[in-house]
C-alpha cells in the first residue's frame, strides 16, 4: 500500500501544488457532474488570500484529497474533496479529522457540490449536520429576448457598470442587500476588483439601477461558453418592494440573449429563499442540481 500523509500550507500554494489541486478538482468535477470547487475557493487557491489554509492528502506521489479552510467570522468555511479513484480508503475521514484539528474547536462549514451520497455518508459518520442547500436552477436561452421588460420605478434608470467609478457604491449596495448572507455580504472593493480582472468579466452585462439618491440595485450576468449565469442580483433594502429586482433581472436576461448566446442560463439560490425561488420559477427556471453545506459537530 502506498504511503498516505497530509500537509498544511498557508496563503499561496507553490505553482506545482496549485496545479496538482486543480487537476484533482477537474477529476472530481468530471466524476460527480458538478464543479468540485466554488469560484471563491478557486480564487483563494490562485491568489493565496491571507488566512487560508490548504490541506493536501497524498497517496504515494499523487494528490488523493484536498481541503481548504478560510476564516468566516467566528467560523471557518471551505471545501473538501477526494479523488474519485481514491475513494473508499478512509481518505475523506482522514481529511475531515485534520480539518477538525486545525479548527481548534471552532465551527466549520464545508460544501459538497452536487449533493454526493458519499459526502452525506462521510458527514453523518463524523456527526456533521446538513445545514444549508444551494439550488442550481436553469432554463433555455430561447425566448429570453421576448421577455417583457417591467417598468422601472419613477426616477430610476438602468445603465452598465462603470469600472473605476462605481466600485465603492456597488459594494455599499451589495453589503446592504446581503447583510445577512454568510458570503456575499462580506465582499470588499478588493473582492470586486478580483472579479473585474477575470477574463469573463464584461461590464456591459453588469447592469446597475441609478436613482436620485445613488445606486439602488444591480443585475450582474456572467457569460461563459457552456452557459450564461445570473451571477448576482441585489436591491438595496431602501428600494425593496418597488419591483426593481424583477425589472433588473429581465433586463439582465435580455442582455445575454440573441445570436451566438450560450444555449442555457443558470443561477444559484439558497433553497430557503422562497421569494427568490418563486421569482426565478416564474421566469421559467427549473431545478438542475443542489449543493449542500455541512456543519461540524459541536466541540465536546
Amino acid at each position: 500500500m502506498s504511503a498516505v500523509g497530509t500537509s498544511v500550507e498557508r496563503g499561496a500554494l507553490a505553482p506545482a501544488a496549485r496545479e496538482e489541486v486543480e487537476r484533482l478538482a477537474a477529476a472530481v468535477s468530471a466524476a460527480d457532474g458538478a464543479d468540485a470547487l466554488s469560484e471563491d475557493a478557486l480564487l483563494r487557491l490562485r491568489t493565496g488570500a491571507d488566512g487560508v489554509r490548504h490541506v493536501l492528502l497524498r497517496e504515494g506521489a499523487g494528490a488523493a484529497g484536498y481541503a481548504q479552510l478560510a476564516d468566516a467570522g467566528v467560523e471557518l468555511a471551505g471545501e473538501l474533496l477526494v479523488h474519485p479513484g481514491a475513494r473508499g480508503r478512509g481518505h475523506g475521514r482522514a481529511l475531515l479529522r485534520r480539518v477538525e484539528e486545525l479548527a481548534g474547536g471552532r465551527r466549520v462549514l464545508l460544501w459538497s457540490h452536487g449533493d454526493v451520497p458519499a459526502a452525506a455518508a462521510l458527514a453523518a459518520g463524523a456527526g456533521w449536520v446538513r445545514t444549508r442547500e444551494l439550488l442550481r436552477l436553469h432554463r433555455s436561452s430561447a425566448g429570453l429576448a421576448d421577455l417583457d421588460e417591467p417598468a422601472l420605478p419613477a426616477g430610476v434608470v438602468v445603465r452598465p457598470f462603470a469600472p473605476g467609478a462605481d466600485e465603492e457604491a456597488w459594494v455599499a449596495v451589495n453589503s446592504a442587500a446581503f447583510a445577512g448572507h454568510p458570503e456575499q455580504g462580506r465582499w470588499t472593493v478588493a473582492d470586486l476588483r478580483l472579479r473585474e480582472a477575470e477574463p469573463w468579466f464584461d461590464p456591459s452585462v453588469l447592469l446597475v439601477a441609478q436613482g436620485g439618491e445613488g445606486l439602488l440595485g444591480f443585475c450582474w450576468m456572467k457569460v461563459q461558453a457552456h452557459a450564461s449565469e445570473l451571477y448576482v442580483l441585489g436591491v438595496h433594502p431602501a428600494a425593496a418592494g418597488r419591483g426593481l429586482g424583477r425589472a433588473l433581472l429581465v433586463r439582465g436576461l435580455r442582455a445575454v440573449a440573441g445570436p451566438g448566446a450560450p444555449a442555457e442560463v443558470e443561477l444559484y439560490v439558497d433553497g430557503d429563499n422562497v421569494p427568490a425561488v418563486r421569482l426565478y420559477e416564474g421566469l421559467g427556471f427549473t431545478r438542475a442540481a443542489v449543493d449542500v453545506q455541512y456543519a461540524s459537530a459541536p466541540a465536546r
